[in-house]
């Protein structure tokens, strides 16, 4: 039979009396008193409850609040005519003819105001010295030519409604833009001062820096040396692509404003996007214009009395049978 020391027996007593002193600490204790031990359901509706109060936590707070759904930008439909043939430019003439032909008298007394405007600016070049500018004027007066061109729309728009045309009615319009017609004159004429900016350029480059010799002179030397032979040919084909740029931005572009109401910038891209849409017959319009400057050009702007009126009425005539494909 083994020996048992007394103190291992003490020490033993004395830790199960405290182990029995810590259960009954515990099963006494004021918090656990009255508590039910808590059932499945009981704690799926406790962490529902815990889940719902984060949520109202996370609403409420806006540095975390969802972000917007992305969504593409919304383009409007393109609705303005394409494909028109180049046909179409002949039906556009003869409509401009027949308006010229309807109380004529307003449209040549209007061609004749701009014949005497343009030996004004011819004037008023040879008496600055400016005289070899004649030739890019011209040119930029293809430019400007629909901003001028504002009476004579007038009048086809006053006949396709079936109103009276007077010469004061003609002179005094009221485009529905108001002063975004202005702009777009004012955008033209800029174009036109940098065009013709580009032509003293090209002088100065084939010719050099020298004093202007004249007139008389500089026409010589532009149409009997071989550097005025380079400059007919690359002065031609700038002034030509800035023609063919002001003549896609302006061909549609003013008499939308007329009877639209729209801002300059806006008109102007979508007269682009109309000439380019509708090349074929644009391109036979630009060819009827030209050739109508070079006949006014060799009657020494005379027939400018009478071309541009039809072609101011084919303009307008043109602008509606795109605009009404469009619509």
């Amino acid at each position: 039979m083994a020996n048992h020391d007394p103190d291992d027996t003490k020490t033993s007593s004395l830790v199960g009396s405290s182990d029995r002193a810590g259960d009954r600490d515990r099963e006494q204790r004021p918090s656990d008193i009255g508590r039910v031990p808590l059932t499945a359901g009981m704690r799926r509706r406790e962490e529902r409850g815990r889940n719902a109060r984060e949520t109202r936590l996370l609403r409420g707070s806006p540095m975390l609040e969802p972000l917007p759904t992305v969504r593409p930008p919304r383009r409007p439909a393109i609705t303005l005519a394409k494909g028109l043939p180049a046909h179409a430019a002949l039906r556009w003439l003869a409509a401009g003819f027949r308006d010229l032909c309807v109380s004529p008298g307003p449209s040549l007394a209007y061609g004749a105001l701009l014949v005497l405007i343009s030996y004004s600016t011819l004037g008023a070049l040879y008496a600055t010295g400016l005289l070899h500018l004649a030739l890019p004027a011209i040119s930029g007066f293809l430019i400007v030519g629909p901003f001028l061109a504002i009476g004579l729309y007038e009048k086809s728009r006053r006949l396709s409604e079936g109103k009276p045309v007077t010469l004061a009615g003609m002179m005094l319009v009221r485009p529905a833009s108001r002063v975004q017609l202005a702009y777009a004159g004012l955008m033209l004429g800029l174009l036109v001062l940098f065009w013709l900016r580009a032509a003293d350029l090209l002088y100065a480059l084939f010719f050099g820096i020298a004093p202007y010799p004249g007139a008389e002179d500089a026409m010589a030397n532009v149409l009997t040396t071989t550097p005025g032979w380079g400059l007919l040919f690359v002065g031609t084909g700038v002034g030509g692509l800035f023609a063919a740029f002001a003549f896609a931005l302006s061909l549609f572009s003013v008499p939308m404003l007329m009877v639209e109401r729209r801002d300059a910038l806006t008109a102007m891209g979508l007269s682009f996007a109309m000439t380019t849409q509708n090349l074929a017959p644009c391109l036979v319009w630009g060819c009827i214009v030209a050739i109508g400057m070079a006949l006014s050009a060799a009657t020494g702007l005379l027939a400018l009395a009478v071309v541009f009126p039809l072609l101011g009425h084919g303009t307008w005539h043109a602008w509606c049978a795109i605009r009404s494909e469009a619509l």
